[in-house]
Protein backbone atom coordinates (compact mmCIF):
# COMPACT_ATOMS: atom_id res chain seq x y z
CA UNK A 1 0.00 0.00 0.00
CA UNK A 2 0.77 3.55 -0.81
CA UNK A 3 0.36 7.16 -0.08
CA UNK A 4 -0.27 9.36 -3.19
CA UNK A 5 -0.40 12.83 -2.63
CA UNK A 6 -2.37 14.58 -5.62
CA UNK A 7 -1.51 18.63 -6.05
CA UNK A 8 -4.49 18.75 -8.86
CA UNK A 9 -8.05 18.02 -10.04
CA UNK A 10 -6.93 16.57 -12.87
CA UNK A 11 -4.56 14.13 -11.12
CA UNK A 12 -4.98 10.64 -11.39
CA UNK A 13 -7.37 8.94 -8.67
CA UNK A 14 -9.06 12.23 -8.11
CA UNK A 15 -12.80 11.47 -9.33
CA UNK A 16 -12.48 8.72 -7.43
CA UNK A 17 -11.52 9.99 -4.24
CA UNK A 18 -13.72 13.19 -4.98
CA UNK A 19 -17.10 11.07 -5.14
CA UNK A 20 -16.44 9.30 -2.31
CA UNK A 21 -15.19 12.54 -0.62
CA UNK A 22 -18.99 13.63 -1.70
CA UNK A 23 -20.70 10.45 -0.46
CA UNK A 24 -18.73 10.61 2.87
CA UNK A 25 -19.31 13.96 4.07
CA UNK A 26 -22.36 16.26 4.90
CA UNK A 27 -23.17 18.85 2.37
CA UNK A 28 -22.58 21.61 4.90
CA UNK A 29 -18.98 19.95 6.04
CA UNK A 30 -17.88 19.56 2.05
CA UNK A 31 -15.74 22.25 0.12
CA UNK A 32 -16.75 23.01 -3.38
CA UNK A 33 -15.19 21.83 -6.28
CA UNK A 34 -13.66 25.24 -7.29
CA UNK A 35 -12.32 25.72 -3.61
CA UNK A 36 -10.97 22.31 -3.53
CA UNK A 37 -8.62 23.36 -7.10
CA UNK A 38 -7.82 26.47 -4.39
CA UNK A 39 -6.69 24.56 -1.62
CA UNK A 40 -4.96 22.29 -3.43
CA UNK A 41 -2.39 24.89 -4.35
CA UNK A 42 -1.47 25.41 -0.83
CA UNK A 43 2.08 23.54 -0.25
CA UNK A 44 1.13 22.59 3.54
CA UNK A 45 -2.78 21.31 2.45
CA UNK A 46 -2.01 17.50 1.25
CA UNK A 47 -4.78 15.64 -0.21
CA UNK A 48 -3.26 12.02 -0.26
CA UNK A 49 -4.62 8.88 -1.28
CA UNK A 50 -4.86 5.77 -0.29
CA UNK A 51 -3.66 3.18 -3.15
CA UNK A 52 -3.04 -0.64 -2.97
CA UNK A 53 -2.16 -2.74 -6.08
CA UNK A 54 -3.90 0.02 -8.54
CA UNK A 55 -6.84 0.06 -6.56
CA UNK A 56 -8.28 3.31 -4.31
CA UNK A 57 -8.75 2.70 -1.04
CA UNK A 58 -9.30 5.91 0.13
CA UNK A 59 -8.26 9.60 1.36
CA UNK A 60 -6.49 11.51 4.04
CA UNK A 61 -6.43 15.48 3.58
CA UNK A 62 -4.85 17.35 5.96
CA UNK A 63 -2.75 20.61 6.65
CA UNK A 64 0.93 20.49 8.28
CA UNK A 65 1.02 23.46 10.21
CA UNK A 66 4.04 24.43 12.38
CA UNK A 67 3.38 23.25 15.27
CA UNK A 68 0.97 20.04 14.76
CA UNK A 69 -0.85 18.40 11.52
CA UNK A 70 -4.79 19.03 11.59
CA UNK A 71 -6.98 16.00 9.34
CA UNK A 72 -9.25 18.08 7.63
CA UNK A 73 -11.68 15.26 6.17
CA UNK A 74 -10.31 11.54 5.82
CA UNK A 75 -12.72 8.10 4.43
CA UNK A 76 -12.38 4.86 3.28
CA UNK A 77 -13.95 3.65 0.02
CA UNK A 78 -17.31 1.71 1.24
CA UNK A 79 -16.12 -1.70 0.01
CA UNK A 80 -12.66 -0.92 2.39
CA UNK A 81 -14.64 0.01 5.28
CA UNK A 82 -13.65 -2.34 8.44
CA UNK A 83 -10.86 -4.00 7.14
CA UNK A 84 -8.41 -1.42 9.06
CA UNK A 85 -7.43 0.49 6.56
CA UNK A 86 -8.67 3.75 7.87
CA UNK A 87 -6.35 2.72 10.99
CA UNK A 88 -3.42 1.98 8.38
CA UNK A 89 -3.83 5.72 7.03
CA UNK A 90 -4.42 7.14 10.75
CA UNK A 91 -1.49 5.86 12.19
CA UNK A 92 0.63 6.20 8.82
CA UNK A 93 -0.17 10.02 9.92
CA UNK A 94 0.72 9.75 13.31
CA UNK A 95 3.98 8.22 12.79
CA UNK A 96 5.33 10.21 10.21
CA UNK A 97 6.60 12.48 13.05
CA UNK A 98 6.03 13.77 16.03
CA UNK A 99 3.68 16.97 15.85
CA UNK A 100 0.44 16.41 17.88
CA UNK A 101 -2.55 15.83 15.38
CA UNK A 102 -6.21 17.39 15.77
CA UNK A 103 -9.36 16.75 13.75
CA UNK A 104 -12.68 17.66 14.41
CA UNK A 105 -15.93 15.40 14.82
CA UNK A 106 -19.44 15.76 14.75
CA UNK A 107 -21.29 16.28 17.99
CA UNK A 108 -22.04 12.82 19.43
CA UNK A 109 -25.85 13.40 18.76
CA UNK A 110 -26.40 9.90 16.76
CA UNK A 111 -24.54 6.35 16.77
CA UNK A 112 -22.89 6.80 14.08
CA UNK A 113 -21.00 10.12 15.23
CA UNK A 114 -20.52 8.08 18.63
CA UNK A 115 -18.98 5.02 16.75
CA UNK A 116 -16.31 7.48 14.85
CA UNK A 117 -15.66 9.22 17.71
CA UNK A 118 -14.99 5.83 19.42
CA UNK A 119 -12.80 4.68 16.45
CA UNK A 120 -10.16 7.76 17.17
CA UNK A 121 -10.22 7.29 20.39
CA UNK A 122 -9.23 3.88 20.15
CA UNK A 123 -6.32 4.72 18.35
CA UNK A 124 -5.11 7.48 21.05
CA UNK A 125 -7.22 10.79 20.43
CA UNK A 126 -8.58 12.37 22.94
CA UNK A 127 -12.18 13.95 22.75
CA UNK A 128 -11.96 17.67 24.07
CA UNK A 129 -15.01 19.36 24.90
CA UNK A 130 -14.55 22.97 24.39
CA UNK A 131 -16.81 24.95 22.17
CA UNK A 132 -15.79 25.18 18.82
CA UNK A 133 -17.03 25.93 14.83
CA UNK A 134 -15.94 26.42 12.08
CA UNK A 135 -16.86 29.08 9.62
CA UNK A 136 -20.02 28.40 6.48
CA UNK A 137 -18.37 26.65 3.79
CA UNK A 138 -20.66 28.38 1.73
CA UNK A 139 -22.98 31.32 1.36
CA UNK A 140 -25.90 31.14 3.19
CA UNK A 141 -24.51 28.31 5.78
CA UNK A 142 -24.27 29.25 9.37
CA UNK A 143 -21.40 28.26 11.46
CA UNK A 144 -21.03 24.94 12.03
CA UNK A 145 -20.62 23.29 15.74
CA UNK A 146 -18.35 20.59 15.92
CA UNK A 147 -15.77 19.18 18.80
CA UNK A 148 -12.07 18.75 18.55
CA UNK A 149 -10.01 15.66 19.02
CA UNK A 150 -6.37 15.49 19.55
CA UNK A 151 -3.36 13.22 19.80
CA UNK A 152 -1.98 12.46 21.78
CA UNK A 153 -2.71 14.77 24.29
CA UNK A 154 -6.07 16.85 25.47
CA UNK A 155 -5.44 20.83 24.17
CA UNK A 156 -7.07 23.66 26.57
CA UNK A 157 -9.38 26.33 25.45
CA UNK A 158 -6.81 28.83 25.03
CA UNK A 159 -4.97 26.28 22.58
CA UNK A 160 -8.02 25.83 20.59
CA UNK A 161 -8.78 29.62 20.50
CA UNK A 162 -5.48 30.48 18.94
CA UNK A 163 -5.86 27.48 16.69
CA UNK A 164 -8.42 29.15 15.40
CA UNK A 165 -7.26 32.68 15.27
CA UNK A 166 -4.15 31.39 13.06
CA UNK A 167 -5.25 28.46 11.17
CA UNK A 168 -8.99 28.82 10.73
CA UNK A 169 -8.09 32.04 8.12
CA UNK A 170 -6.42 29.43 5.79
CA UNK A 171 -8.04 26.52 6.06
CA UNK A 172 -11.46 28.19 5.48
CA UNK A 173 -10.45 30.75 3.12
CA UNK A 174 -11.65 30.54 -0.40
CA UNK A 175 -10.81 32.01 -3.47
Amino acid sequence: MKLIRLKNISDNYFQKAWNLYEDAFPFEERRLLDNQSYVLQNDRYHFDILIDKNQFMGFILWWDFETHRYIDHFATSVEQRNRGIGKFILNNLIDSNDKPVILEVELPTSTINERRIKFYERLGFKLNQHYYEIPPLKEDQSPLQLLLMSYPSMISEKDVDQFVKKYHPVIFKNK
